[in-house]
């Protein structure tokens, strides 16, 4: 079996015990031997690694968070170190996962019916139908939720769509993908899940992307998309549901951040051992030494925080802003990690050949998704003194 991290300098991961630390391990083996060789090619290519879906499926762990689904529930804790596992091998498959498990399951399996869920649930957690999550607009990210304007308009059993959504995840080969749009009856937002090759849905890849090039953004239009009323989700009826899939899933985002970190760290310690100058290995400089514990300070520190934020999450007891702290500070010590990581491997850090370029430029995606560091801040400032400062 795979050893415990070199950057979990407290062995956080020990707390996972019995089959959920052997689930821990078994992806931990599947990453190294498939996802770690192939990542920087890919990266470079731009273009997804299909050939793994079927590999991840077989790891069964897709649906292992879903009340509806067979088999035993994992902790918040194993969901969270899976997701940081993940962001250790590679980002882009880390995105992938998040948005077809955590948004698109997550919504379907939050504000779905019974029915919704037994029909769309058992193959997506087999991967049979992967899934996207389509929210962000051209015009709209931070304010979506009071400025959106993909629209739904009834007209008897069926619903018609029309706007534009971008920067989604997984669009491009998505079965099944998860729109966010205002009704034009009561102005509220409410979601639904398009299937692949509906009329009047046509999502285009985003190209020239510098951060996270493996995972398939799309820009999408819908132009007189009709959806079926039996493909709206029964519990979505405002933006409040929207944001309880985000409340979930922006925890998971600072899991990757400190799964990036650790790699960052990782890298840059192997480097410091091996890498001579003036006669000895750099690692015996002491502002070496320096960037390196500086590293492993925001790692360890940025992994309590999240191991505390499963707990809260298995209590019962996490809020909004709890989520919300966790992802503006983890992703903001990931991007001096990275940063730090680049300065230590000098010139070296800027080709994939190290490694330690791809994650300085995916930070930058992880940074902003789910939510900017301007507008968690606000969240968890909100929450602190009970005033509001949003526009």
């Amino acid at each position: 079996m795979a050893e415990l991290l070199t950057g979990d300098f407290y062995a956080f991961e020990e707390l996972l015990a019995g089959e959920e630390r052997e689930t821990l391990l078994r992806v931990r083996e599947f990453l190294r031997e498939k996802v770690v060789p192939i990542a920087n090619d890919y990266w470079a290519r731009a273009e997804f690694p299909t050939h793994l879906v079927k590999e991840y499926a077989e790891l069964g762990i897709a649906g292992l968070a879903f009340e509806e689904l067979p088999g035993p529930k994992p902790s918040s804790l194993l969901s969270g170190f899976l997701a940081m596992e993940m962001a250790h091998a590679d980002p882009s498959m880390a995105t992938f996962y998040g948005v077809h498990t955590g948004l698109a399951m997550g919504s379907i399996a939050a504000c779905g019916s019974a029915e919704q869920r037994a029909r769309w649930l058992p193959a997506m957690s087999a991967m049979e139908q992967i899934g996207a999550f389509a929210l962000t607009e051209p015009d709209g990210g931070s304010d979506v939720s009071g400025g959106m304007r993909t629209t739904a308009r009834r007209e008897g059993d069926t619903w018609v769509l029309d706007g534009a959504k971008r920067w989604i995840g997984n669009a491009t080969f998505a079965d099944l993908v998860v729109v966010w749009a205002r009704d034009t009856d009561d102005g509220h937002v409410k979601g639904f899940v398009v299937e692949k090759d509906t009329p009047g849905f046509t999502a285009t890849k985003i190209e020239n992307k510098i951060a996270l090039r493996s995972v398939q953004n799309a820009d999408i239009t819908l132009d007189g998309c009709r959806v079926p009323e039996a493909n709206r989700l029964e519990g979505a009826n405002s933006f409040r549901d929207t944001a309880g899939i985000l409340r979930r899933t922006r925890s998971g985002v600072a899991w990757q951040a400190v799964g990036v970190m650790l790699a960052a760290y990782e890298i840059a310690l192997a480097y410091a051992k091996e890498r001579e100058q003036f006669g000895r290995p750099i690692g015996k400089f002491q502002l070496v030494q320096d960037l390196l514990v500086r590293m492993l300070g925001n790692a360890t520190g940025s992994l309590g925080m999240v191991v505390r934020l499963a707990q809260l999450q298995d209590a019962g007891t996490y809020r909004d802003e709890h989520s919300a702290l966790a992802k503006a500070y983890c992703t903001t010590r990931m991007r001096e990690v990275v940063g730090w990581a680049r300065e230590l491997l000098a010139g070296n850090g800027i080709v994939l050949d190290y490694d330690i370029g791809r994650f300085v430029a995916d930070a930058e995606a992880l940074y902003s998704y789910e939510g900017t560091r301007e507008i968690n801040t606000l969240i968890v400032g909100r929450a602190v003194t009970g005033l509001s400062a949003f526009v």
